[in-house]
């Protein structure tokens, strides 16, 4: 196995490690979960979407990974990924503002009259 492909991953942690694929030798370390990145393993070799943008890097790699084989992607311009994070910031405070449970109308009620009586 290449040793890009020598990876590192902590279900207990939710997280994945891998070396860049330009060779830099740098490692790579991406979050797990359902607004982050998503690792799957099979025989063909490991699969991680979305892809990989190394933009923290001096290399600024791009690529996905399918199967145990790169795929190289577009260099991003520093507009892309500032609007690149911005989309995926929006996208983890959806997903987190819909797990919190909703205040029910009577729990609303109770604390508005709460507050207006001062206690």
């Amino acid at each position: 196995m290449p040793p890009l492909f020598r990876r590192i991953l902590s279900e207990e942690f939710h997280s994945a490690a891998h070396l860049c694929a330009c060779g830099c030798g740098q490692e790579v370390r991406t979050p797990l979960g359902p607004t982050e990145w998503a690792v799957r393993a099979d025989v063909r070799g490991p699969t991680r979407r979305p892809s990989v943008g190394n933009w923290q890097l001096p290399c600024k790699s791009h690529y996905l990974i399918t199967n145990g084989n790169v795929q190289w992607s577009n260099q991003w311009t520093d507009k892309q990924i500032h609007a690149g994070r911005q989309k995926e910031h929006a996208k983890r405070t959806a997903h987190y503002e819909a797990r919190e449970p909703r205040a029910s109308w009577w729990r609303l009620l109770l604390g508005f009259v709460h507050d207006r009586l001062g206690r």
